[in-house]
């Protein structure tokens, strides 16, 4: 199912929610990767040992990087230079985007190679390219799937999780203008093929980064292709798109971080592709770019810091876990979102970058508050808590609908006097009756009525179980009561 950017993302999500709740096979498909990825993890995490504490390390790690932010920032730049990068901040997408252009300008690149980067996708940086003649080319498989599908990814660490083989081999023969059977070597083995005349040929090699070393200003990368080797080795350019928040302070932050990234993804014990690169290439080095560019983006992340409500937001390290354990994420997939980031790190992340309550702020309740994501999530971020502070402040804007602001002000009312409430509870078994058949309202009215959609409500009954009780305590005060506490006078104890 292909996101369609022109959806706008609040509005358009009851549609597209639809859109994949209709949709049976993406249904099936994003529930058994996502339970393979669970199972993964909590087998990881028990084989691991000592769960908790290696979460409360996690979050200890990340709540001190960002609270010290500005300084680590300094640090990672500096050291960066030191090894002979060249580091750019960026406050803004476009301003990024801007300066990749440039870097691309100065060396006539047309081709540019890119590793999974999310974002990337954020900044929207593949489309900018194309605008100006050069052909960006997503090496990760999955990446390069939905490239060919122009689709965008559907889930953060498995882009492709709505494909299966046949789709996949009906895309491939599409552009290659030849009949490929839907087995895994034969798919990955064209891919290959086309990928590795790219490698050879790219001007710049693009990458994301998982983690950026303060110490020592050296970017790690973690993958299971080997495609981010072949990207940052090849080209003799090689630039890093990455948010400003992905730093850890040293190396023994980064074990433990990579640790849990493993095991919280898709329950590996480590990646089969570490890379960690320290500078551009040297000269006894017998491979690599000759120049290092990090891109470090705020594009709104800047704005949660300091935030009581929202800060922890940043210390995320993308590991999809929160998505594998949402049940709404697992109903509908990525796409529904209709953001680069989906699942509940989506709902709390795109609003609040985008600083866009009105619009973008509609994904906090694309959730069921059930609080799963805060139990997988390896760095403990209380998503489901920041979700209701979201909501919290669409309602005190006054973004919620008119309809829903006036009903909960009469709710208030009701709830807020005795005597109003009786008088609505009678009154709703009367104003029930048009809708309800053999006992069940099966069709709700107005709001009701995505509510009845998948389930029904019970009729309410003609007499409350208050006025029911009142009437048994009038009866247990009118029953005589025998010698022996009730029952009949032959009972007792026998002689």
């Amino acid at each position: 199912m292909a996101n369609n950017n022109a959806d706008p993302i609040g509005t358009g999500l009851k549609e597209r929610t639809e859109r994949a709740l209709s949709d049976e096979f993406l249904r099936k498909a994003v529930a058994y990767t996502t339970d393979k990825l669970r199972n993964g993890r909590m087998s990881a995490k028990e084989e691991l040992g000592q769960w908790e504490v290696w979460r409360e390390r996690g979050k200890a790690i990340r709540k001190h990087t960002i609270e010290h932010l500005d300084y680590y920032l300094g640090q990672f730049a500096a050291n960066v230079a030191k090894a002979g990068g060249h580091v750019h901040f960026c406050q803004t997408g476009n301003e990024a985007v801007r300066t990749v252009l440039d870097i691309a300008g100065r060396h006539e690149a047309k081709l540019i190679a890119k590793g999974k980067s999310m974002v990337s996708e954020e900044i929207h940086l593949n489309h900018r390219l194309e605008e100006i003649g050069i052909e960006a080319v997503e090496t990760d498989l999955g990446e390069y799937i939905l490239q060919l599908a122009k689709e965008t990814p559907s889930h953060l660490i498995i882009p492709a999780i709505h494909k299966n083989k046949r789709q996949i081999a009906d895309l491939f023969s599409e552009h290659a203008g030849e009949r490929l059977e839907p087995e895994t070597k034969q798919l990955a083995a064209y891919a290959k093929r086309k990928l590795r005349d790219i490698f050879l040929k790219a001007d710049i090699g693009m990458t994301g980064c998982n983690f950026g070393i303060a110490e020592s200003g050296t970017v790690t990368l973690v993958e299971n292709e080997g495609n981010g080797r072949m990207v940052t080795t090849l080209p003799k350019v090689h630039i890093v798109v990455m948010g400003m928040e992905r730093l850890v302070p040293t190396f023994e932050d980064v074990e433990a971080m990579l640790n849990l990234l493993a095991r919280s993804a898709n329950g590996q014990k480590l990646t089969v592709y570490n890379s960690f690169i320290t500078g551009p290439r040297r000269e006894e080095d017998l491979d690599g770019p000759e120049e290092l560019h990090v891109i470090v983006l705020d594009n709104g992340r800047s704005a949660q810091l300091g935030e009581p409500l929202y800060q922890e937001v940043l210390h995320c390290i993308r590991c999809a876990a929160c998505l594998n354990v949402c049940p709404v994420y697992r109903h509908v997939g990525g796409h529904a979102y209709g953001s680069v980031y989906s699942g509940p790190i989506g709902a709390v992340l795109t609003p609040l970058i985008q600083q866009d309550m009105e619009e973008a702020g509609q994904l906090a309740y694309a959730s069921s508050l059930c609080g799963a994501c805060y139990e997988a999530c390896p760095v403990k971020i209380p998503l489901h808590d920041m979700l209701v502070h979201l909501r919290h402040e669409r309602v005190k804007r006054k973004l919620t609908p008119l309809g829903e602001r006036l009903a909960f002000k009469g709710f208030r009312r009701m709830f807020g006097s005795s005597k109003a409430y009786r008088v609505a509870t009678r009154s709703a078994y009367w104003l029930q009756q048009p809708f309800v058949h053999n006992g069940q309202i099966r069709k709700g009215p107005g709001p009701l009525a995505g509510w009845t959609q998948s389930r029904y409500l019970p009729m309410k009954p003609k007499r409350s179980f208050r006025e029911r009780w009142a009437d048994l305590q009038r009866e247990l005060r009118q029953t005589p009561q025998t010698e022996n506490g009730g029952g009949s006078a032959e009972g007792g104890e026998a002689k």
